[in-house]
């Protein structure tokens, strides 16, 4: 007879939607209870480095490997789940901005009375992208970065920012924004979200059997419903 096992699970907001909707069904199927924490990237890292036990941690691929290098994570447990592009939105109802191409992007971006991102890794390329385009100094006056885990789809709606970036799973479905769309291809950037187990985790054996739920064929179109492609 199983013994059901309670287990404690770090995960970012750019996975939220298919988790939920993956989970429950574990639960019922294994009789597991997985508690889970929501973070924003930036915070998963902060309490890595203060050594909070989870026996699963999902983040970008990245961060998982570099967990793995400081002794943090279990060598070889980094299992890829699934992979988002960066999306672009505005307030529903908003006039629909073109992001068409890059250049129309750029013109977008700086045509835009205020503009949102994250501390996540959308964020962080967003930043880079800027850098890139030329327009980094033009904007830097108009932008407006939300807390960690807090979703750009907040600011929009309260008409903080205009114009937002964020994981496509992040917004596609998000109420109160229209979702115009992914970054133009050359200049789209792949998330891909992993899971690792932590070298302190309690229950390390149930928490592989959640990563083989969530990248199971049951997965696969729950992760494209949301706008992401399996690991």
């Amino acid at each position: 007879m199983r013994v059901p096992l309670k287990y404690k699970v770090l995960a970012p907001g750019a996975v939220k939607e298919v988790y939920l909707d993956l989970v429950p069904q574990f639960e019922q199927s294994s009789k597991h209870k997985v508690m889970t924490t929501w973070s924003g990237t930036a915070d998963i890292k902060k309490r890595m480095a203060a050594d909070e036990v989870y026996d699963l941690v999902i983040v970008g691929a990245p961060d998982i490997d570099a967990f793995i290098k400081q002794g943090k994570m279990v060598a070889g447990s980094r299992i890829d789940l699934m992979k988002s592009g960066v999306g672009v939105a505005v307030r529903a109802g908003a006039p629909k901005a073109n992001i068409s191409s890059s250049a129309a992007l750029k013109q977008a971006v700086l045509a835009a009375k205020s503009i949102g991102y994250s501390t996540g890794p959308s964020g962080v390329y967003v930043m880079s992208l800027f850098e890139r385009m030329g327009i980094a100094d033009q904007v830097k006056s108009k932008l407006k970065q939300t807390p960690s885990c807090v979703r750009i789809g907040t600011i929009i709606t309260s008409g903080e920012a205009e114009i937002g970036f964020q994981q496509v799973s992040e917004l596609i479905h998000e109420p109160g924004v229209d979702y115009l769309g992914p970054l133009p291809a050359d200049v789209q950037k792949i998330t891909v979200y992993s899971a690792g187990i932590p070298s302190g985790a309690k229950q390390p054996e149930a928490a592989k059997e959640l990563v083989k739920a969530l990248t199971g064929p049951v997965a696969a179109p729950v992760i494209k419903k949301y706008g992401m492609e399996p690991g």
